[in-house]
């Protein structure tokens, strides 16, 4: 699959990449996207809601009313969960929702996603480039060249670049990761994915075999 390759000034450059069928070109699997995407939203979450029981409630432990003869139901202090400030009843306690799921499902679920987005032509490549230092206003013209600037979109380079992640961090809907940090969740929830020629490469070699 051929795709023209861009350069910052939002211009053909009359290169062109190819893209590895194998991981571009392959029939989408539905079900292997959500379990990753299922996967990666569990394990962020913190876990750390928590109600407090009965038996945490500050409460005076006294008797409140006599155990017979009232015509209602016995309690033996305020802290019943029945009470208005009582504790609660099998209440949320600290948890982990980490969950694992096999590498080649992962692996699945990450090409099935970038085999949508080359369907869709939701994909650009761009020359590989860098910056001499972070600046907004640098950032800011690329995806004004590249008419992302409004859209969500996701920058996925060879290997990490601080002047170019300093540059788009305060961007709204603009998120820019490096090819072996990329999610599938990543990727279904940009509009449009700008890849780095040799950021490609690096896709092959990790999603190819």
């Amino acid at each position: 699959m051929k795709i023209a390759i861009y350069n910052i000034e939002g211009k053909d450059t009359g290169k062109k990449a190819d893209l590895n069928e194998a991981v571009f070109g392959i029939e989408p699997n539905d079900h292997a996207i959500y379990l990753d995407i299922k996967q990666f939203m569990a394990n962020n979450r913190q876990g750390t809601h928590k109600a407090k029981e009965r038996g945490e409630i500050r409460a005076s432990t006294r008797k409140i009313k006599r155990q017979k003869g009232t015509g209602t139901a016995r309690a033996g202090a305020i802290s019943n969960p029945l009470f208005r400030g009582g504790g609660r009843v099998f209440g949320p306690r600290p948890r982990t929702y980490n969950s694992k799921l096999n590498k080649k499902v992962k692996q699945l679920a990450r090409k099935s996603a970038l085999s949508y987005k080359a369907k869709e032509k939701s994909i650009i490549v761009l020359e590989d480039f860098t910056l001499e230092a972070p600046k907004t206003s640098e950032f800011v013209k690329i995806n004004n060249n590249l008419k992302v600037n409004d859209k969500k979109s996701l920058f996925v380079l060879n290997h990490p670049d601080k002047s170019i992640y300093l540059s788009s961090r305060n961007l709204k809907g603009t998120k820019v990761v490096s090819a072996s940090e990329l999610t599938t969740y990543d990727i279904v929830n940009a509009s449009t994915l700008v890849l780095s020629k040799s950021s490609i490469e690096v896709l092959d070699q990790i999603l190819g075999n």
